[in-house]
């Protein structure tokens, strides 16, 4: 995984902080989100989806696209419905995924991945799962848990 100088991030040059003062929680959060996302896309890459482009994270958050909506996916991805349908395009001409038609209603479509993109939902959670334990070594163990649940219980995921 790539090492990040985070006070580089922080700082203008040599040690002085920048007229913003320390990083927020938003910083915090994203600065670790990135470093996620570019092993995932690095394991993707090594893994024979040389075609995976960051963009396609998107799609693929959890909980996934699996069996929904475009509409309700593009709603809970928090993007307009004209971008979802472009990665949705791409992702479906790689082999990711198709539009297929909803059973309860023939007026929409539903996603479904492909054996490739179920393939791929294998390396990230591989890779995502690589990352866990390289910070599990890091921070220890019960921090690393504490981490978690502390995340869980912020996201309401408990």
């Amino acid at each position: 995984m790539a090492k990040r100088n985070e006070s580089s991030v922080f700082t203008t040059s040599g040690d002085d902080e920048t007229p913003f003062g320390p990083p927020l929680i938003g910083a915090l959060l994203r600065i670790p989100w990135e470093a996620v996302q570019q092993h995932m896309l690095e394991r993707l890459h090594e893994s024979d989806f040389g075609d995976f482009d960051v963009a396609y994270l998107t799609v693929f958050q959890y909980p996934g696209p699996q069996g929904a909506r475009p509409s309700e996916l593009a709603a809970r991805l928090r993007i307009s419905k004209q971008a979802l349908n472009y990665l949705l395009g791409e992702l479906e001409r790689l082999g990711y995924l198709e539009r297929r038609a909803d059973p309860d209603d023939l007026r929409s479509k539903r996603i479904a991945l492909t054996p490739r993109g179920i393939a791929a939902v294998g390396v990230i959670r591989e890779a995502v799962g690589e990352v866990e334990t390289a910070w599990a070594q890091r921070l220890g163990a019960g921090r690393f848990d504490e981490l978690r649940n502390l995340l869980l219980e912020l996201t309401g995921l408990t």
